[in-house]
This record gives C-alpha cells, sequence and structure tokens, in this order.
C-alpha cells in the first residue's frame, strides 16, 4: 500500500466547479464562508466550525487547488554508495538506512526488531516467493499448514551463507524526482513484504548496512514494489555505479528522462543501446543472450547465433568472471594486444598486471586494447580501459577479469567493476536491458547526478 501525502478530508474542487459531493449535509452557511475563503485563500482554508450529521465539529482543512490528485512526478530516485573495501553498493532509503544492492534478490532482508508481523502461509506473497526458495538452506518439512507463518531464505551471495527467516512487512520511503534532481516529497510504501534475517547474515557486508535489497524479477523484489501502476510508475528501473566513494551513483525507478549535470543535459536514456533480457527457469537473475566476445576487434570467442543467455549480470560480483574455456582466449588475445607494455607482478585475484608509470590515458581510461561483448541482436557492448583495468597501486593496473574455472556455473558473470560508471535501464515492460558503456564518453560520471538541488546555469 502507497502513502500519499493527504490533500484534505473532503475532496479538493476548483472555485468554478461546484462542490464536491462529499459535502452533502455541511450547514449552508458554513459551505458558503468556504467558497469565500476559497477566493481569498486558495492554497490554505481554515474552518473552526462545521455541522455534520447534527454534530459541531472543529477542524482544520487545507485545500491544493493545482489540479490536484495527480502526483506530479513518475519515477523515484535514491543514491548509491560504494564500499571501496568490500567492493559492494548500497541503496539507501527510509532516509538513512543502507541496503546492499543485488540484482539477482527475490526481496529485501533486514534484521527485524524483536517483535514484528508475520504473513500467512496462504497469501499470494508466500506462494510467490516459494519458487525462490534456496538450496543453500535446510528443507522445511512437516510444515503445518493451518496456522503457519511464511517462511523464506535470505541469502548473503557474498558469503554463500542461508538461514530460514519469516516473510513481514515493513514501511520504506524513498524520493520522488523529476529526473534532474529529487523532489522535496516523499513516497511512502506502507507494509511492503520484506524478509527478516539474522544478525550472522550481516557478515562481510559493509559496515553500518541494514540488510539487502533484492531487485530481481520477483513480485516482492524492491523494484516490483516500489513500480507501482497506481502511481503512474513504468515497470522500469534504472541503476548507475559510482567507482569511487567521492559522489553517490544513482538509482531510479520509473521512467526518464533523467539527465545529469552539465556538460551533460540531455536525457542519458537517449545514449542506451538495448539488447533483450533472457528469463532462465527458476532464477530471479536477469540475463542477455551473448554471441561471442572480441578483443582489439578481432573475435576470440563464438558462443553461437542465439547467443545462449550467456550473460548474467551481477553487483555482488566484484569482476567479471569468465569460465575457463572463455577466460583463456580472452586473456590470451588481451596479453598478445598489450605487448608493448611493460609487465607487472601479478596481483591476486588478477593474472595479468601492467605497469602504467608510462603508460598515458584517454578519456576512457588506459589505451589499452578494447573488449567487445557481441550481442545475440547484433549489438556491440564494448568494455574500454577504464572499465577493463583495475589500478591496484599508483603505477599497476591489472586486467579485471577473473578465470571462473572449468566448472564454474554461469559462462560468464558480468560484475559491477565493468558496470561502474555505465548506465544500465532495465525495462521490464519491453523486457530489454539499455546500457551506455561507459559514460565518460559523453563526459559525465554516475556521480554527477543533482542530489543537492543545486541550481546550473
Amino acid at each position: 500500500m502507497v502513502e500519499i501525502p493527504p490533500i484534505i478530508s473532503v475532496s479538493v474542487f476548483h472555485r468554478d466547479a461546484g462542490i464536491s459531493p462529499i459535502l452533502v449535509g455541511i450547514h449552508r452557511n458554513i459551505v458558503s464562508r468556504y467558497l469565500t475563503d476559497i477566493h481569498r485563500n486558495p492554497i490554505l482554508i481554515t474552518l473552526t466550525e462545521i455541522y455534520f450529521g447534527g454534530t459541531r465539529l472543529s477542524v482544520v482543512v487545507v485545500v491544493h487547488l493545482c489540479g490536484c490528485l495527480a502526483q506530479p512526478y513518475h519515477a523515484l530516485v535514491a543514491p548509491i554508495t560504494k564500499d571501496l573495501k568490500t567492493s559492494l553498493f548500497s541503496i539507501t532509503l527510509n532516509i538513512h538506512e543502507k541496503y546492499v544492492i543485488d540484482l539477482g534478490g527475490p526481496f529485501l532482508w533486514y534484521r527485524c526488531p524483536k517483535k514484528y508481523p508475520t504473513v500467512p502461509c496462504a497469501s499470494p506473497a508466500c506462494s510467490s516467493v516459494k519458487s525462490y526458495f534456496s538450496p543453500l538452506c535446510p528443507s522445511l518439512k512437516g510444515e503445518s499448514r493451518a496456522h503457519c507463518k511464511c517462511v523464506v531464505t535470505p541469502v548473503n551471495p557474498v558469503t554463500n551463507k542461508c538461514s530460514l527467516a519469516h516473510l513481514t512487512n515493513k514501511d520504506l520511503s524513498i524520493s520522488w524526482t523529476n529526473g534532474s534532481t529529487p523532489a522535496t516529497s516523499v513516497a511512502k510504501f506502507k507494509k511492503q513484504y520484506v524478509s527478516c534475517a539474522p544478525q550472522s547474515l550481516l557478515n562481510s557486508l559493509p559496515v553500518g548496512v541494514s540488510g539487502m535489497a533484492g531487485l530481481s524479477r520477483s513480485l516482492i523484489s524492491v523494484s516490483s514494489q516500489f513500480m507501482s501502476p497506481k502511481l503512474k510508475i513504468k515497470k522500469q528501473f534504472s541503476v548507475c555505479l559510482p567507482s569511487t566513494d567521492s559522489a553517490p551513483g544513482v538509482m531510479f525507478f520509473g521512467d526518464g528522462p533523467f539527465r545529469m549535470v552539465p556538460p551533460t543535459p540531455a536525457d542519458i536514456l537517449s545514449f542506451l543501446a538495448y539488447t533483450p533480457l533472457v528469463k532462465k527457469p527458476k532464477s530471479a537473475d536477469y540475463y542477455i543472450n551473448l554471441k561471442g566476445i572480441n578483443v582489439n576487434n578481432n573475435k576470440v570467442v563464438s558462443l553461437g547465433v542465439e547467443g545462449n543467455g550467456g550473460v548474467k549480470l551481477s553487483t555482488v560480483v566484484p569482476y567479471t568472471t569468465l569460465s575457463s574455456p572463455i577466460y583463456k582466449p580472452v586473456f590470451k588475445a588481451f596479453v598478445k594486444a598489450t605487448n608493448g607494455i611493460p609487465r607487472a607482478p601479478r596481483v591476486k585475484p588478477f593474472k595479468y598486471c601492467l605497469n602504467t608509470t608510462n603508460l598515458g590515458s584517454t578519456r576512457v581510461g588506459y589505451p589499452v586494447a578494447p573488449i567487445d561483448l557481441v550481442l545475440a541482436n547484433g549489438g556491440n557492448w564494448t568494455i574500454f580501459g577504464a572499465n577493463s583495468m583495475k589500478q591496484v597501486s599508483d603505477d599497476v593496473a591489472c586486467l579485471a577479469f577473473v578465470d571462473g574455472g572449468p566448472k564454474a556455473k554461469q559462462p560468464v558473470v558480468l560484475g559491477s567493476f565493468q558496470i561502474e560508471n555505465n548506465f544500465l535501464s532495465f525495462d521490464l515492460e519491453k523486457s530489454r536491458l539499455g546500457f551506455s558503456s561507459s559514460l565518460f564518453f559523453i563526459r559525465t560520471t554516475c556521480g554527477n547526478f543533482n542530489f543537492k538541488g543545486e541550481m546550473w546555469g
């Protein structure tokens, strides 16, 4: 349930539009004063006495005559902060609560208070989340459904720890936005479905976070519950991860336009290319089809015409992880393409590092061979030096791709480092992903959203 700020207790009407039906029964003399007051002051009316059903009441009635109950904004916004120690990213809700964002998480989980409401097993919300019961948790046996409470399985994907916990409700709030800066008004979502979790599940997460916020296709994920048709919030959310902790990135729920501060005043969505989102059975994650990988404009990996749902998108895996049959030819080709650059000793978890003392730079990072993800719909997602080379010391940078081994569950997991300062739009209505490649090309970053509401000339 969404709480819309109260307008008035007797409905809203324009001064020339007559009286709302709900006013029927109010004493005529009071109505006359009411209309007179509207002409004098179209914003606020104070009524000291009205008669309703023979009862004398003292009330204060506030009227907004702007055209009125319509919500002027159709998108929500929240800052994303990066924790340098863990390379995890958190969204801020309820003004001060931080939750690590997980694209594949089925719901928000946090440490509940001692007393909290529970959700019945027979509820639709409980039924919808049962398909995401984690195999990392012990199975439920002998569960009585007569008066049972809904049990879910919150997971910490960093430690791969799971816990049996109750589904509950929690109020969440987030700022509205016009796409350029946060609005002063806040959307309050009452009794949202979330999961409890024990304190131990917070291990290895950034200090001070309250839990994790799942953004998956699940019906009770944060994104699904925020994208409200009643509020005309489109089924679309956008993620822009920052590369530092000096300025927050940004997350939007709903449609644009979305603008960063100058020198890029144009709608960021206008710079995106699109590729279909792919669903996989029993998975809440987001996938895109990958046809192959090019290094320095040369094909080094081919995955077939359809792409086979080859790329899982992740905000909790720090670096792109490739299964060994894919990693080895990519590694070999990148080494060959950068043969003229002095090498540096390896730094775990990376296998190839370069001395950057005299390497120089471009607008999109170090001048190294670009890596193209060749998508099944014919487009390329190009990864330039800023997203392929991780700076590990003042004069050493390493190829930020990791060998996942020959038995990796996913052939390609696109990690968070590769999508920093890339604008990603998950359009769930059209089942497509919009991606920008590096925002450095258009002279902006994910840290350039105007959260402070400063004026720009």
